[in-house]
């Protein structure tokens, strides 16, 4: 029998840039998604729960966390990338209902077409913004909601401001929780923004990030989460703590010392997420 041709890399233009799906040589079926050079999203099609991203790991441990386990989440992602997320979980919480908003139409059609996701998991997809989309779904309709939204390198404004946050919290149910990942550096003035947009509606909140990126040496990702309802802290520390790339989960006291004089940033002072540093996510 003959073997299967090896896969080989696809190139498109998509509504945000030029899209690549890169081949992983050491895994069969799992392909590395990037947009301008800026990797977005690792998938293996035969083993959903295999997530190579340190901060995808993160988000996962709080869609493990936040419920007992196998319970079915009613889940949804602002920001579709190559569905790594929605995968993962179908996999790990059968019987859950996913909306996926994916605002560029062009990615939505590569991937659609080369990592198609599974059929009847409950994940569907919307070719939507994310805002829109947001303020649109129904008030109490989400236990979850992931938000891993990039323009290129950058989060967009409109999705940066404390219209913003109200908007997750009426959608949430009373013990959802809301997680994000953000990219930042010192002196952190975007993210000590973000703190403080969900601070003044939630009523809990925490931080994950490496400890290189806490202390201001490095630009990295950091996860924010939020909620109305206690994180589960203890659990969270301890499964990042152990991470390959360790981090730490930061709340209370130091995330107020991190907000500091920070204020709520309102739709018409928004601004994307810094530009980060060449080479900061960059690859090949």
């Amino acid at each position: 029998m003959d073997e299967a041709p090896e896969p080989i890399p696809v190139t498109r233009t998509v509504d945000c840039g030029t899209a690549k799906l890169l081949p992983d040589v050491d895994r069969p079926r799992a392909w590395l998604l990037t947009v301008d050079g800026a990797p977005q999203s690792y998938v293996d099609l035969d083993a959903p729960t295999h997530l190579e991203f340190e901060y995808v790991r993160r988000l996962a441990y709080v869609l493990d966390e936040v419920a007992a386990p196998g319970r079915a989440l009613d889940a949804l992602h602002l920001g579709g990338g190559a569905l790594t997320l929605p995968r993962y979980l179908a996999a790990v919480r059968p019987h859950s209902r996913q909306d996926v908003i994916e605002a560029d139409r062009g990615l939505l059609a590569l991937v659609t077409e080369y990592l198609p996701p599974p059929g009847d998991r409950g994940i569907t997809v919307h070719a939507e913004d994310a805002r829109t989309a947001l303020e649109a779904a129904p008030e109490g309709s989400a236990d979850v909601i992931v938000a891993d939204v990039f323009g290129g390198s950058r989060v967009p404004a409109h999705l940066t401001s404390a219209e913003y946050a109200e908007a997750a919290a009426r959608v949430l149910r009373p013990d959802g929780c809301y997680a994000a990942n953000l990219a930042d550096g010192a002196p952190f003035a975007f993210l000590r923004g973000q703190l403080a947009n969900f601070a003044a509606v939630f009523a809990h909140l925490a931080l994950i990030a490496e400890p290189s990126v806490l202390r201001g040496r490095r630009f990295g990702n950091a996860v924010l989460l939020a909620s109305h309802a206690p994180l589960p802290l203890a659990a969270l520390a301890r499964r990042t703590a152990g991470d390959a790339f360790p981090a730490r989960v930061e709340h209370g006291a130091a995330l107020r010392r991190l907000i500091a004089d920070a204020v709520p940033v309102g739709d018409a002072d928004a601004v994307a997420s810094p530009v980060p540093p060449d080479g900061a996510f960059s690859v090949g």
